[in-house]
């Protein structure tokens, strides 16, 4: 859920309705920049906005997303300064960020700001930002949308990004409606679900639909306990083949269909069967195929 700053009580309310990642982005830690961007409003307080962290976790809420909206300021500065807000958690709650989202500033209707940022992120510059939080927050998943183009979308997913977007619309209603002139931001890849999936494929990964952690709980420091040591793909491995599977057995075209398996057998041998797990993910891959759903570890 991505919403705006609350109190902990609110977020207690959050929490009892069994939400997954509470996100919230910074936007930007650099003060004044932010105070700037935002002169009035619920969003004016920069330090009630920068505790929203702090109050969703002191509410029980288990996992949390942060994120910069790189163009507003140096991004040298945001960096340090998010991996800051990143070891503060990690200090006072023993759980660090679930997700990181990094976007860059896109043009957007009525904003200059936006179609000129003050402080630009060349695509250089952004590979670097990718590179960085990977190596230095290796167990959070990275983010991506679409406002990225599928060029730079497909070399994020080399560098360390591990979640991305598809048929996205960014205007309110628009996955309903025709006419999307009100978009808030523009998008750099217009490409379909399928589309971006089989992309995924033929770079050798496995796309995932997989929440089995939310579901059975692995979340917070549940999760980080498996994830800061690597254990998480015991789980990560078979959860995204199931959910592939089902996804190439319900919506898949005959071409992405003959990919995906042969990238699901490609990655049993070279991955699961490390993991000691091949013949019960082959059971269940067949079970799916047999009309089974919804399995995951």
């Amino acid at each position: 859920m991505n919403i705006a700053a609350l109190e902990v009580e609110d977020y207690k309310k959050l929490n009892a309705a069994k939400i997954g990642t509470y996100q919230l982005f910074q936007e930007t830690y650099h003060e004044e920049t932010y105070r700037k961007m935002h002169k009035s409003g619920p969003k004016a307080n920069f330090e009630y906005h920068l505790g929203a962290m702090d109050r969703a976790m002191e509410a029980g809420i288990n996992d949390v997303g942060v994120g910069i909206l790189f163009g507003l300021t140096d991004y040298k500065y945001e960096i340090v300064a998010l991996l800051q807000h990143i070891k503060h958690l990690e200090s006072k709650f023993g759980v660090g960020p679930h997700t990181i989202s990094v976007p860059r500033l896109e043009p957007a209707t009525g904003s200059d700001v936006a179609s000129h940022p003050p402080f630009p992120v060349t695509d250089s510059d952004f590979r670097k930002i990718i590179a960085i939080l990977r190596i230095t927050v290796p167990y959070t998943g990275i983010i991506l949308s679409t406002r990225e183009n599928a060029e730079m979308r497909r070399e994020a997913l080399h560098l360390g990004v591990s979640q991305i977007s598809a048929g996205s619309k960014s205007d309110p209603g628009g996955y309903t409606k025709k006419n999307h002139s009100d978009a808030q931001f523009s998008l750099g890849d217009h490409r379909s679900l399928e589309e971006v999936i089989e992309d995924i494929v033929d770079f050798d990964h496995i796309p995932s639909f997989c929440t089995g952690c939310y579901r059975l709980g692995r979340v917070g420091k549940d999760f980080m306990d498996l994830a800061k040591p690597g254990l998480i793909k015991a789980h990560c491995y078979p959860n995204a083949i199931f959910t592939f599977t089902e996804y190439l057995e319900d919506f898949a075209n005959d071409r992405l269909k003959a990919k995906g398996y042969a990238l699901i057998e490609k990655t049993i041998d070279e991955s699961i069967s490390q993991l000691g797990l091949a013949t019960k993910v082959r059971e269940n891959i067949q079970a799916i195929k047999e009309g089974k759903r919804d399995i995951y570890y």
